[in-house]
Parts: C-alpha cells; sequence; structure tokens
C-alpha cells in the first residue's frame, strides 16, 4: 500500500539512468541529468509550502541524492547530511571520511558530485585552496551513501589536464550511454569523456588533453562573466546546462546568478535563447536565478524532478541578517518552462516561500 505525502524531498535523476526509469530500483539516483519525468499521481494535491532556506547552515555547492526514502547531501568540505522524513529535518553525518594527499599542500574538499554506475556510488570531489596553482579532481567510491569511501585518488591536476582551476566537477551519462565529466571555474569549463566504469579517463589521460572540448566560458585570467559550477540534465531531446556566474563567497557582496542553455549534444556546442554560444564568451546565457531582497549570491545548483514532473532547483544562498551574511544556506525554487523548452524561476529570484516537491513513497 503507497502512502502519499507532502515534503521537501530532492530527487535528483542519473541521466545514466534514463534506462533505469528516475529513481532507480537500484536505491539511487543522482546528478548530472535528470531526464523526461511523467507523473504518475492520479489526482495532483494540494499544495504545500516550505520556507527558504530550507536548512540554515552552511551547506556551499550542494549535491543531492536520494537512496531509498532517504535524502542525502553532499557540500563543500565533504559534509554529507541526512534526512529520513523527505527533508523535514535534517541530521548531519559528519564528512565522507578520506583525506586525499595527493593536491596542493593544505587543499580542501570542494563541491562534491555523486552519481551512481553500475552498482557503485562514485562521489567525484575537487581538490583546492584559494588562489591554487594546481587544484584537481578525485574519485571515490561506496556502496551506499553514508560509505565506507573508497578513494581512487586524482583523475587529473589543472597542469596535467591544460585547464587552470580545475575544480567543480558535473558527471553524467548521455543518451548515446557514454559517461562524460565537464568541470572548471571561470577560465573555462571543459568537457571529456570517462571511462564505462567512471573511474578513469577514456584513452587515457593524454588523449584526455589533446580532445578536451571547450564548453562554456573561456580560458585566460579569472573572468567571473562566465562559468563555473556545471550542472546538466537532459529533458525533451535537448541537454541543459546550468553554470553559475559572478563572485560565490563574498558574503552579502557576493554577485553569484545562475545561466543556462542547451544543446542536443551532451558536450555542446550550448547556445542561449538569443543564439549565443556559452563557450568563448562571458555574459552569455540566460539569467534564470539572481539574489533579490535579502536572499544574495543563490547559484552552484544541482536539479530535482518530484513525482508530479516539477522541476526544482537546488542552490546554496546567502541570507541577509541584520546586515550579516552568516553563511552559504540551502534553498530551492521551483523551475517553469515556457512552450520553447525554456526554464526560469519566476521572478529570476529566490522566494520566501516555494511548493514543496511531491513524492509517493513505499510502506
Amino acid at each position: 500500500m503507497k502512502k502519499k505525502f507532502l515534503a521537501r524531498i530532492f530527487c535528483v535523476l542519473f541521466a545514466a539512468v534514463f534506462a533505469l526509469a528516475g529513481c532507480s530500483a537500484g536505491g539511487a539516483s543522482s546528478s548530472g541529468g535528470a531526464s523526461d519525468s511523467a507523473s504518475s499521481v492520479e489526482e495532483e494535491p494540494d499544495p504545500v509550502y516550505i520556507d527558504n532556506p530550507v536548512v540554515e547552515r552552511d551547506m556551499a555547492d550542494p549535491h543531492i541524492l536520494r537512496w531509498e526514502d532517504k535524502l542525502y547531501i553532499y557540500s563543500t568540505g565533504g559534509q554529507i547530511s541526512r534526512s529520513d522524513d523527505g527533508g523535514i529535518t535534517w541530521e548531519s553525518l559528519g564528512t565522507v571520511g578520506i583525506s586525499p594527499d595527493w593536491g596542493t599542500s593544505g587543499a580542501g574538499f570542494w563541491a562534491p558530485d555523486i552519481v551512481q554506475i553500475g552498482d557503485k556510488l562514485l562521489l567525484y570531489y575537487s581538490l583546492s585552496v584559494w588562489d591554487d596553482p594546481n587544484p584537481g579532481i578525485g574519485v571515490a567510491s561506496a556502496d551506499h551513501p553514508e560509505g565506507p569511501w573508497t578513494d581512487h585518488g586524482k583523475l587529473f591536476t589543472s597542469q596535467e589536464i591544460g585547464v587552470d582551476n580545475s575544480i567543480d566537477p558535473c558527471v553524467f551519462v548521455g543518451q548515446d550511454g557514454n559517461v562524460y565529466m565537464i568541470w572548471g571555474s571561470f577560465r573555462g569549463c571543459y568537457g571529456i569523456e570517462l571511462t564505462e566504469d567512471g573511474l578513469g579517463l577514456k584513452n587515457g589521460l593524454d588523449y584526455a588533453k589533446e580532445n578536451k572540448v571547450l564548453v562554456s566560458g573561456k580560458p585566460g585570467p579569472w573572468d567571473g562573466s562566465t562559468f563555473e559550477g556545471s550542472y546538466v540534465i537532459y529533458k525533451d531531446g535537448w541537454y541543459y546546462y546550468f553554470g553559475s556566474s559572478g563572485t560565490c563567497c563574498e558574503g552579502l557582496r557576493s554577485t553569484y546568478h545562475v545561466r543556462v542553455g542547451r544543446s542536443q549534444n551532451p558536450l555542446g556546442p550550448y547556445v542561449d535563447s538569443r543564439g549565443r554560444e556559452l563557450a568563448g564568451a562571458g555574459n552569455v546565457g540566460d539569467t534564470i536565478l539572481a539574489g533579490s531582497g535579502n536572499f544574495v549570491g543563490p547559484g552552484h545548483n544541482s536539479i530535482l524532478i518530484d513525482d508530479l514532473g516539477n522541476y526544482y532547483i537546488v542552490y546554496h544562498v546567502w541570507v541577509n541578517d541584520n546586515g550579516e551574511g552568516k553563511g552559504r544556506y540551502l534553498a530551492m525554487s521551483r523551475l517553469e518552462w515556457d512552450d520553447e523548452g525554456w526554464c526560469t524561476v519566476k521572478g529570476r529570484a529566490p522566494a520566501n516561500r516555494v511548493i514543496a516537491p511531491y513524492i509517493e513513497k513505499e510502506d
């Protein structure tokens, strides 16, 4: 028997599992490519509203995973949080418990991205310090969202792959069944193919270095008019690229915001609604979410789809509390789609209240 309830639940659908039909029977669904989703709910329930921010503690660069009837959030610092009641309350579980030693001295665990490939959960992470001359990206694996995690070490550093500021991995499986990674931060975001198991670079490092594709932004010095925090979903024949522009981490002076483009190919070219390519330029892409009122610098998002087929964008945001920004809190907004297949957040800004996602839960 099914028990229906309304909850703050974040269900991120893993693009690989277009064939696994959304939140898979294997228990997990994950990033970079939520796919087309049709509602199976016979009668749409009355809306229930929740308040933003959803969680009032620092949860920067949030990535959401649903596992059976539980919800997990992975964020910078390697933090894991779990909700057992559909997002109503949250428990901090500490960190992922690995200590990579291949990066710059003092480097921290930033911007994790978790996906399921085969029967393994893969956690891609950035290893970096501020102004790091050679940050990089590594990968760990586990059988369960709470670990234990096995660190497989680095995939590459910035100098090895030839991309400055190599952080912010986004991994997804395309409609062609291949595993893709897009990464980078304000010096060009690039894409490559990974091995079938997601643990390595297809054809090795030298091949990846020579064949990487510029997906958004442009190489060169730091340029906040371009992108970081890449995230990709697939919907109705299009890959949608979400990227964050502006400054993320200056408290109430932050200018972070989210822009979007789309392509019929996983690595682009991605264009905005005006036909401008995201690769090679700044100040392109359609702005769909920016700061307003007490909400400052929203960005570095992931996407969820609820059981009614509604899309939600999940992100961090600074909140003005009597002139003080206390941290990058967790927030969410509902995406609206037009007849031409473009999306935006209503008002292009966080709202104080949002209709909660809906999920049917098995007893």
